[in-house]
């Protein structure tokens, strides 16, 4: 729409001022019919988002509008940037509606959450993000990762041992988190998870002795002398100067000679 508005050359005072409000009434109407008619653009694609919002039924079917969607997703980032968490919410909850395989839309909706200390809404999209990665990225890592913290601290162990798992692989060289992934299964009492752990450890990091020194720990403690053997073994060949590991060694060797 265009507005024409004199150029007021030889107009009087009063003239000018007549003008001035009539410009200014022109251009508050065009304000307006523009918001009016994006407002109806809008609330048209919001019916259609809304009726796919509910986040707990995951919808794998077409996307309805990618470009709605990314439209969505910016309006989110502001919000999160100004720190309106909630109304960041909204619009990645409407974008993913938009587009059910938006994975960016989905890591920040989980991330958000997650700082908002909503971790069962964090969850489950942790896991869909998860599931429509096909490339290792540090994205992929962290969500990993923290899906399985998540899920430990939940006593969910039959759920978190798996992300563990995952984890190790994707960051082989963060050995600090096997240790604490470990004795979180042992401490709970799941001796079974935590030796899973340090074999998976032992299989990304073949040179750390202390994992094997940890392993046959547990399998001391467990009462299975001839693989806590095996895995002190481990730790003197890779340490061969370590008096501590020869030690380990040469007890159980005499317990099994009882």
């Amino acid at each position: 729409m265009k507005f024409f508005v004199p150029y007021p050359i030889r107009a009087s005072g009063r003239c000018r001022r007549a003008i001035s409000v009539f410009s200014f009434i022109c251009l508050a109407s065009a304000l307006l019919q523009s918001t009016s008619i994006y407002a109806q653009n809008d609330a048209g694609a919001n019916t259609v988002i809304d009726r796919y919002g509910n986040l707990d039924i995951e919808r794998t079917g077409p996307t309805i509008d990618a470009i709605l969607a990314q439209k969505l997703y910016r309006r989110g980032n502001t919000y999160s940037n100004l720190q309106r968490y909630e109304e960041a919410v909204e619009e990645y909850r409407r974008a993913i509606s938009a587009d059910p395989n938006f994975s960016a839309a989905i890591r920040n909706l989980a991330n958000t959450y997650y700082f908002l200390e909503r971790y069962d809404e964090a969850k489950p999209l942790l896991a869909r993000f998860i599931r429509l990665e096909t490339e290792t990225t540090a994205a992929l890592i962290a969500a990993v990762f923290t899906l399985g913290e998540l899920e430990r601290a939940d006593g969910n162990y039959e759920v978190s041992i798996d992300y563990d798992l995952q984890a190790i692989g994707l960051d082989p060289s963060n050995d600090s988190q096997i240790h604490v992934m470990a004795n979180t299964y042992n401490n709970a009492g799941d001796a079974d998870k935590a030796i899973q752990i340090y074999i998976r450890g032992i299989s990304t990091i073949p040179g750390n002795g202390f994992f094997d020194r940890s392993l046959g720990r547990i399998f001391e403690t467990e009462g299975r002398l001839d693989e806590a053997l095996a895995a002190y073994e481990s730790a003197a060949a890779k340490n061969p100067d370590s008096a501590f590991y020869g030690d380990l060694v040469d007890s159980i060797r005499r317990r099994l000679n009882r």
